[in-house]
């Protein structure tokens, strides 16, 4: 029986082919989109996290007083606090867009411990009033050399007299112990000095360092408390949480996430139904030649059947095949922002009972014509 389905399935080698094309690109966005929407609704832990980061309360597009920093310090277990706060703006074009801090130089890499630069370098960091340091696969995307003028266009930020055009000098780059973040740091005395005044003395949120794993809770609590009645509350979480905070500015992500599934599987049943319908119109003739030669009802319906069924198996398997592979790949990157990003034991479990569930739908009215066709009635289409 599995191999008449399979013989039958590639009747029409070109058809069939495009179908499964089409079914296993819609298993891999099931497949990508649920990890997502599952990064993005991962609850909120901060249990064990050595580091804290603290930012607005109401919208991560506030910006906080810097005159905070003392606070925080002096809640006890916090060991380190720096800061960052997201200058937007983009290199030459448009579409060379790149996270961009003003930050603390010594500070920051002092918090940040992955990231890795020569001591040299950093030092040419804190002394040079306008210097700049790049992540390394950046320097080597736009072909940057130490000592040249990064020019960048500012959105959010203009200089002091109006402007909007800054330029860095580039001063060193860096490198990440795992991973790659694509980023831009500047020196926040810089900024300072040349931002116009509604952005001076302000930065967007704080990263704290805690000397005591297991009192993060307790801290980011302490934190909270700390500026709950002030002008500028606030929220404390890990990083991968702010990270989903961040991205979530987009838009809620898991309703997002389920409506382009939806609209992707609405397409393909149609699609993979309207396949298999013409597949039977086709087969009339050679339905009734074999209830002739003695195939009861019921094994012709189960043929057609098991092909709609195998079809939608075959097709899903390659999409999630597709989707584990691209998981070294995509996953490292939005791990980085958005947090855990795997596929999970239930995921698996959905689409498998999904490929079956749309391979029993489209093919059940098209096995049921096949049992009720009658022989004579059929032989006279041929």
């Amino acid at each position: 029986m599995l191999s008449l389905i399979w013989a039958n399935l590639f009747r029409k080698r070109t058809r069939t082919l495009l179908t499964l094309l089409s079914l296993s690109v819609a298993f891999l966005l099931f497949m990508l989109l649920r990890a997502v929407a599952g990064a993005f609704s991962g609850g909120v832990t901060v249990a064990g996290a050595d580091r804290l980061v603290v930012y607005p309360r109401y919208s991560i597009i506030d910006i906080l007083p810097i005159s905070q920093a003392s606070r925080i310090l002096s809640v006890e277990g916090v060991e380190a606090v720096t800061h960052q706060t997201w200058f937007g703006g983009f290199y030459q074009e448009p579409q060379n867009f790149f996270a961009k801090f003003p930050v603390e130089p010594s500070a920051y890499f002092e918090m940040f411990r992955e990231l890795l630069i020569a001591p040299d370098q950093l030092d040419a960091f804190v002394r040079i009033r306008r210097g700049a340091v790049v992540s390394q696969s950046l320097a080597d995307r736009y072909e940057w050399r130490v000592g040249d003028i990064i020019p960048i266009q500012a959105d959010i930020f203009p200089m002091l007299d109006g402007t909007r055009l800054w330029e860095f000098e580039l001063v060193g780059t860096f490198t990440v112990e795992d991973g790659d973040q694509p980023q831009m740091l500047f020196s926040r005395e810089y900024f300072d000095e040349s931002v116009a005044p509604h952005g001076r003395d302000r930065i967007g949120w704080w990263t704290v360092r805690l000397s005591n794993l297991d009192q993060a809770a307790e801290i980011a609590t302490a934190i909270d408390t700390l500026f709950e009645n002030s002008m500028d509350p606030t929220r404390t979480a890990t990083e991968n949480e702010f990270g989903r905070q961040f991205a979530n500015q987009l838009g809620d992500m898991g309703f997002i996430t389920t409506v382009i599934m939806s609209a992707v599987f609405f397409t393909i049943v149609l699609l993979t139904a309207n396949t298999m319908t013409q597949a039977l119109r086709e087969r009339i003739p050679e339905l009734a030649a074999m209830k002739t030669l003695g195939f009861s009802d019921a094994r012709v319906s189960l043929l057609v059947l098991g092909e709609a069924v195998l079809l939608c198996v075959v097709g899903s398997a390659l999409g999630i095949g597709a989707a584990y592979a691209l998981l070294s790949i995509v996953g490292p990157t939005l791990e980085s922002f958005i947090g855990v990003f795997e596929y999970s034991r239930q995921t698996l479990t959905l689409a498998v009972g999904m490929s079956l569930l749309i391979g029993l739908a489209i093919g059940s009215f098209p096995a049921l014509r096949a049992s009720r066709l009658g022989i004579t009635d059929a032989l006279r289409e041929c």
